[in-house]
C-alpha cells in the first residue's frame, strides 16, 4: 500500500507576520491583535488604525468614504455590519477618482478577507461597522 501525500494543505499564518490582523469577532465587538474593540473601526495593512465615527449603517455619509480615499490604499474592504448592505454609489466617487477598489460584505466576511489580503502584503484597509446587538440578544 502506498501513501499519497496530502496536496491540499493550507497555510495558516500570514506571509507578513508583522501586519495587524483581526484575531476574533462576535456580536458587537472584534479584536485586532487580541485587543477587543466595541465600536466601528478602520484598520490597515500599513498600520493604519482609528475609530470610524459611525455607529451603524444608517449613520454613514459620503464623508466616511472620502476619509478612506485620503489614505491611498489599493483596496478598501467595507464591512457593512451583521448583513451585507451597499453604500450609495455617489459616496464612492472619491475612491473611484483615485482608482481605489471597494468590496462590500458583512463585517465577519470583511475581517476574514482583510486578513488574507493584508497577509499577502497588499496595502488594504478594512472599514468595519461594529453594530451593537439589540437589547435581549
Amino acid at each position: 500500500m502506498t501513501t499519497v501525500p496530502n496536496t491540499l494543505s493550507m497555510k495558516l499564518q500570514p506571509d507578513r507576520p508583522d501586519v495587524q490582523t483581526v484575531t476574533a469577532h462576535g456580536p458587537g465587538w472584534l479584536a485586532v491583535n487580541n485587543e477587543k474593540i466595541h465600536s466601528s473601526v478602520v484598520i490597515g495593512s500599513n498600520g493604519e488604525r482609528f475609530a470610524w465615527d459611525c455607529a451603524d449603517f444608517s449613520s454613514l455619509e459620503a464623508r466616511h468614504f472620502a476619509q478612506l480615499a485620503e489614505l491611498g490604499a489599493e483596496m478598501v474592504i467595507f464591512g457593512s455590519g451583521s448583513r451585507i448592505r451597499f453604500p450609495q454609489p455617489v459616496w464612492l466617487q472619491p475612491l473611484m477618482a483615485r482608482r481605489i477598489g471597494l468590496e462590500t460584505m458583512d463585517t465577519a466576511a470583511a475581517c476574514r478577507t482583510y486578513n488574507i489580503l493584508a497577509g499577502e502584503g497588499r496595502h488594504v484597509l478594512a472599514a468595519l461597522l461594529i453594530e451593537q446587538p439589540a437589547a435581549g440578544k
